[in-house]
């Protein structure tokens, strides 16, 4: 019985880059093959990392014997048919966020898998880390009480460029595919599905989404999450219940760092609405020094943070699961739909 998922990467792209570097992180995963358009590219990262088999047609990089597993890491627009050529060829899928580019793609993704029987995931890293795994005992040991309110922003200034994939359509852009579905995914991975949506967004010249917000209705709390290529936001995730306050530090989509108040004034400084020069200067002091009330949770990891999800979706391919209980692709599906379901509404 094999104790190692041998893996290929398709792109040699930045986050395929990340993905090759961590895998060393993971003790039940290999790198054995990349692919890529260009036999140059493919070639330079093959001989970049040692060991690797660079393929230039998919088609052999999908019969390849040596290839378990299968990182999509390709362009947003081609998730969907580059999964359907390698679920063809008996190979599992790990594909980077978004799973697709639209709910209908992502249904079809989600259910040539369950016919194949293999294993399908959204590569969604940030809820496999260490500190969001803490986050979950917090809330599973009822730390913070009744949840209240959640609020998480993930926004990056980005110029208008509109031949940068960011803006343009047919690549997958707008910042709700890009950046939104970080805090989107996590919610749902937290929380669950909301029973009610609503929203807006804010349109760039060329159509795409250049900022949005999301509000999702839970029993007893409502989530208000936003995204944006049109600023620099505090890119935190906060959770706030009646007994304490959960801070997973910025950036959250790699979060190393989680507070924990439970002082009355402490709270109020640094709650969801408090993003003012004391809440600031009250999250830089937290950084270095104990204050009552306040408990901090550091959480680092050597890398980039890859080698959780890494890790997580090799055991469930070693285990013959098709899904990993974190991340099923019905989770991601409806990621995908919610985010539709506020693209549909009229741009503000």
């Amino acid at each position: 019985m094999k104790d190692k998922v041998r893996w290929g990467i398709a792109g040699t792209g930045v986050i395929a880059n990340s993905f090759a570097s961590d895998i060393q992180f993971a003790g039940n995963a290999v790198l054995a093959a990349v692919y890529s358009r260009s036999q140059e590219k493919a070639d330079a990262f093959a001989k970049r990392l040692g060991g690797v088999a660079p393929h230039s047609s998919i088609e052999a990089f999908a019969a390849d014997p040596e290839i378990d597993a299968v990182y999509v890491a390709s362009p947003n627009a081609v998730h969907l048919e580059h999964a359907i050529v390698f679920l063809s060829a008996d190979k599992a899928v790990l594909v980077e966020k978004p799973l697709t580019t639209s709910f209908d793609d992502a249904r079809s993704l989600s259910a040539l898998a369950a016919t194949k029987g293999l294993f399908a995931m959204e590569g969604l890293w940030t809820c496999f880390l260490p500190a969001i795994a803490k986050a979950r005992a917090l809330l599973d040991g009822e730390a913070l009480g009744r949840i209240r309110h959640v609020t998480a922003e993930l926004a990056y200034e980005k110029p208008f460029d509109p031949t940068d994939r960011f803006f343009d359509a047919k690549l997958g852009g707008g910042s709700l595919l890009d950046l939104g579905i970080y805090p989107l995914s996590l919610c749902l991975n937290l929380f669950g599905r909301p029973h009610a949506i609503d929203g807006r967004w804010q349109s760039a010249p060329t159509g795409v989404d250049l900022s949005a917000e999301m509000r999702l209705a839970y029993t007893g709390f409502n989530a208000h999450l936003s995204c944006g290529f049109d600023r620099d936001g505090d890119n935190r995730f906060v959770i706030d219940g009646d007994r304490g306050t959960l801070v997973i530090d910025a950036p959250f989509l790699k979060a190393s760092r989680l507070f924990l108040a439970t002082n009355g004034l402490v709270r109020k400084v640094i709650a969801p609405r408090g993003q003012g020069l004391w809440a600031k200067t009250l999250t830089r002091a937290a950084r270095r020094i104990s204050l009552p009330g306040l408990q901090r949770f550091d959480l680092p990891f050597p890398g980039n943070g890859l080698q959780f999800e890494i890790e997580a979706a090799s055991a469930a391919i070693l285990e013959g699961w098709h899904e990993h209980i974190l991340m099923p692709t019905s989770r991601s599906v409806q990621a995908i739909e919610i985010i539709e379901t506020i693209r549909a509404l009229p741009p503000s």
